[in-house]
């Protein structure tokens, strides 16, 4: 069993699901959407501890959240910074620590993920040194501009990105130290390290693991949540 340390960003804001408050403050079947994902974690015997990215006027809320709930691996908050970019390195510095063990950056945002996938990025990564999450994409995919189509893209060859992404400390931090330096910006962390030449192996990961995003995956997420209540009575949201 690989050992790894877990960056969660939970500094988001909800303007694509249409609330004034952090997504990951929004109560899923009676429970905050970020206690769900942190349970994941918690649970896993290879997390070695978590590393929660958050907004500053928040902590006192999420630390109560973790004592409320029994969450004791989060051994340190951490602020957010002004894009999601940003709050990872602010992760990462946090973390500290053997520059070749494995770090997994995570979504606060994606409750579903399983622990089969877990273990798959976190293998792939200690052997690459830098992996990711990615379902095969199932509708085709237009490139557009001023809303004409300019092409259609070979769907074979196409892959949704997800978290987690599981990195090698050293490699993770000398892309974002990189990325800084020449100023770049990458929409996820995978993006950075292969900007910086270095390799990125694909795991794949399942449709289920989905990033609430809009009131509409809300909506999925309670279906998720009573379908896994079915089966599982000792959940937090029974």
């Amino acid at each position: 069993m690989n050992d790894y340390h877990a960056v969660i960003v939970a500094a988001g804001q909800g303007r694509r699901m249409g609330t004034r408050q952090n997504k990951v403050l929004l109560s899923l079947c009676g429970t905050p959407v970020i206690v769900h994902t942190l349970l994941v974690f918690e649970e896993d015997p290879a997390c070695r501890g978590i590393i929660l990215v958050v907004h500053e006027q928040e902590k006192e809320r999420i630390l109560n959240l973790l004592d409320h709930y029994n969450i004791t691996k989060v051994i340190e908050l951490t602020d957010g910074g002004k894009e999601r970019q940003d709050s990872v390195y602010n992760g990462l510095r946090a973390l500290g620590g053997d520059r070749e063990s494995i770090v997994l950056i995570h979504d606060g945002a994606r409750p579903f993920i399983g622990k089969d996938q877990i273990d798959g990025v976190v293998e792939s990564a200690g052997r690459c040194g830098a992996a990711l999450l990615a379902v095969p994409v199932k509708n085709t995919i237009k490139k557009v501009s001023g809303q004409k189509v300019e092409k259609t893209l070979e769907r074979k060859s196409l892959w949704a990105a997800q978290t987690p992404q599981a990195f090698r400390l050293s490699v993770i931090l000398q892309a974002h130290h990189e990325g800084k330096f020449r100023h770049l910006t990458a929409t996820d962390d995978a993006s950075l390290v292969e900007m910086t030449g270095h390799d990125v192996e694909i795991v794949e990961g399942s449709y289920r693991n989905i990033k609430l995003t809009t009131p509409e995956d809300m909506i999925i997420a309670k279906q998720f949540l009573r379908e896994e209540e079915k089966t599982d009575a000792n959940r937090p949201w029974v």
